[in-house]
């Protein structure tokens, strides 16, 4: 038996070429795709002005496939957290945070994540694998009508819209997962899927320098980079991509992806670590960091106060060091704000996304199985850290 295709993986232009295979017209694929991602439509014979043999076609070949939801819980300050199921004992988080003038997505793009960072612990669970376009834009889909449907608000393009803002910060690396990523930034920005706009999409990174440049071509959202470190020997410690990109060559990125950014600035993120990177000496490096000569960087400042979790070994910097911190930023000019802790009743906070499905990667199972099977072949295991540097 055929395995079916499921129509979330496509976007834009990939379903124009789908229905092209079935013999229809480009118009068709505006069609199905406004009723998969506008309405929110799972039955092709609710798709009413697709033509019957269309629907039939569909009904035989194709399926809308979201993953299903395990949990979903809603914290004391408004933010609710879906976890969901992708397979083989893998599980996801996404997160919507309901502010006064925007509602703001934070969406995963892999099970796991591959690049470590000392201070995350959603990367402490190991990286299982990549997420499909479907999986990524799922999330999206899934929150904005469960919103609606809380709401008691009709699907489609005549319902007012939840959710205004989508940034690409939840678990895994988005550029080590560039094309199923891209392919899911162009249908939130289609009008005829969800109709954002670019500056309302925001892609983070850890650094991937040689994507960054391909996103700038292909795809070019506002984009978030996760600095955490003024200087190279201290975020070698704190985010270990940098061993392969340095800050010479993440800076030089960053003034180059602003050329065709829809932002005027680079938002920078800095996770506050007590004694660690949030001295006053810091700051002075950082703002040096971003306007040395022949790289400046047109930039902000988001920092983050850390989320605390056993195995970091780390501190959150006290609110006082924060600000001391922050005004350093502020007096040089710069735009500079401090995150909200938002959602950590329900471990939903930045930095906390591996929930309480424990091992959810079977990262232990892995690498237990990986060291035995090298064992026999004579090899070492290789830390993510030595792969990644």
């Amino acid at each position: 038996m055929t395995a079916l295709t499921n129509l979330l993986d496509f976007d834009p232009e990939q379903l124009v070429a789908y229905c092209g295979e079935l013999g229809e017209k480009p118009f068709r694929a505006k069609q199905l795709q406004r009723w998969i991602h506008v309405f929110g439509v799972n039955d092709f014979d609710a798709m009413t002005d697709l033509a019957k043999s269309l629907r039939e076609k569909l009904k035989g070949r194709a399926m809308i496939a979201e993953p299903t939801v395990i949990s979903d819980k809603t914290s004391e300050d408004g933010t609710r957290k879906w976890l969901l199921d992708v397979g083989q004992g893998n599980a996801i988080e996404t997160v919507f945070i309901p502010e006064d003038d925007r509602g703001t997505l934070c969406v995963s793009t892999q099970a796991g994540c591959a690049v470590n960072c000392r201070f995350c612990s959603t990367g402490k669970q190991g990286f299982s694998r990549n997420l499909t376009t479907g999986e990524i834009i799922s999330q999206l889909r899934m929150a904005e009508f469960a919103l609606r449907k809380t709401k008691g608000i009709e699907a489609g393009p005549k319902g007012e819209r939840q959710i205004s803002n989508v940034v690409l910060m939840g678990m895994g690396e988005p550029l080590l997962n560039y094309d199923a990523t891209v392919r899911a930034l162009k249908l939130m920005l289609d009008d005829n899927a969800y109709g954002l706009s670019r500056r309302r999409v925001t892609v983070s990174t850890s650094g991937v320098v040689p994507m960054i440049d391909r996103l700038a071509q292909d795809c070019p959202v506002a984009l978030a980079v996760s600095l955490h470190a003024p200087n190279d020997s201290l975020r070698n410690e704190l985010v270990p991509l940098n061993r392969k990109h340095g800050l010479d060559d993440l800076m030089a990125a960053c003034k180059r992806y602003l050329e065709y950014a829809p932002r005027e600035a680079i938002m920078f993120e800095y996770c506050m670590l007590d004694g660690v990177n949030d001295t006053d000496k810091h700051a002075r490096e950082l703002i040096t960091l971003v306007t040395a000569r022949g790289r400046s960087v047109s930039s902000k400042f988001n920092l983050i106060p850390f989320n605390p979790y056993p195995e970091s070994g780390l501190k959150r910097s006290s609110d006082a060091r924060v600000r001391a911190f922050g005004k350093i930023l502020l007096d040089a000019g710069f735009i500079t704000t401090v995150r909200k802790t938002r959602g950590d009743d329900i471990d939903a906070a930045c930095g906390q996304l591996a929930g309480e499905v424990q091992d959810r990667t079977r990262v232990q199972e892995r690498t237990i199985r990986m060291a035995v099977n090298q064992q026999r072949s004579g090899h070492s295991v290789c830390s993510v850290e030595e792969e990644l540097a």
